[in-house]
C-alpha cells in the first residue's frame, strides 16, 4: 500500500507538564496534506537522531482520559508513560485525533452508557452500528514519512497498529509493550481489549470460582 505525500507545516517548542509533576519540552510539528484532513500532531521528544532506531507511539486522543483523568480507560497513564520513555531514548509521539477509537467523542460517551448497562467496549460500539475500531493509520504513516522515519520501534500493545504501519511501508524493527495500567474501573475494559483485539496486556487471570463448599 502506498500513501500520498504530506509535508511539515510548522514546528514549535512547547513545555509539557503532567499531573504527577513530570515535565519535558516537546517539539510539536503540524502537517499539510494528511489523508484524513484531521489536525494530528507529532511531538518530538529527546533527540531521535541519537537513537539507532527511534521509539514511536501512536496515541489516539482521549479527552476523558488524557485531559480529565478518567479511570475508565488506560489512555492517560499510557500517554504519561510514553512521554517519559520516548524522551529518554529519543523518538516521536504521534497524537492522533481519533477519539473513541475513531468513532468520535459523542459516540464514545453513548458507548459508555451502554457499557454501564453491561456491554463491553466493543459490543457497545457494535450496538450503536459503529465499527469495533474505526482507526486508520494512513495519516500516521504520512507523518512519519514527512519526518524521514522509515524504521522504528513501536511502543504499543495493539497488534493492529504494527500491522497497518507495515502495510503502509513503515518498517517495525521491534514492538515494545507499554506498561499495564489497571484500575478497578478499567479492568473489564482492558480484558475486552485482550479478548477482542489481542492486545498484549499481561493481566492477571480471572479467578475460577470454587465448586467446593
Amino acid at each position: 500500500m502506498t500513501t500520498s505525500t504530506a509535508t511539515v507545516r510548522t514546528r514549535v517548542h512547547i513545555p509539557l507538564r503532567f499531573s504527577d509533576g513530570y515535565h519535558v519540552t516537546a517539539e510539536v510539528i503540524t502537517f499539510n496534506g494528511l489523508a484524513d484532513g484531521a489536525e494530528h500532531v507529532a511531538l518530538i521528544l529527546g533527540d531521535p537522531a541519537t537513537a539507532a532506531t527511534p521509539l514511536v507511539r501512536l496515541h489516539s486522543e482521549c479527552l476523558t482520559g488524557d485531559v480529565f483523568g478518567s479511570a475508565r480507560c488506560d489512555c492517560g497513564p499510557q500517554l504519561r508513560e510514553a512521554a517519559e520513555r520516548i524522551a529518554a531514548t529519543g523518538g516521536i509521539l504521534l497524537y492522533l485525533r481519533q477519539e473513541g477509537r475513531g468513532i468520535g467523542l459523542y459516540n464514545k460517551l453513548d458507548a459508555y452508557a451502554l457499557q454501564d448497562e453491561g456491554l463491553d467496549t466493543y459490543e457497545a460500539n457494535l450496538s450503536l452500528g459503529l465499527p469495533e475500531d474505526a482507526r486508520d493509520y494512513t495519516a500516521a504513516a504520512q507523518m512519519l514519512a514527512a519526518l524521514d522515519i522509515t524504521e522504528l520501534n513501536l511502543l504499543t500493545n495493539n497488534p493492529d497498529k504494527a500491522q497497518q504501519l507495515s502495510d503502509l511501508g513503515i518498517s517495525i524493527a521491534r514492538t515494545v509493550p507499554t506498561g499495564v495500567h489497571t484500575t478497578p474501573s478499567n479492568l473489564r475494559y482492558l480484558r475486552a481489549k485482550v479478548q477482542h483485539t489481542h492486545h498484549t496486556i499481561a493481566l492477571a487471570p480471572v479467578p475460577v470460582p470454587s465448586l467446593v463448599g
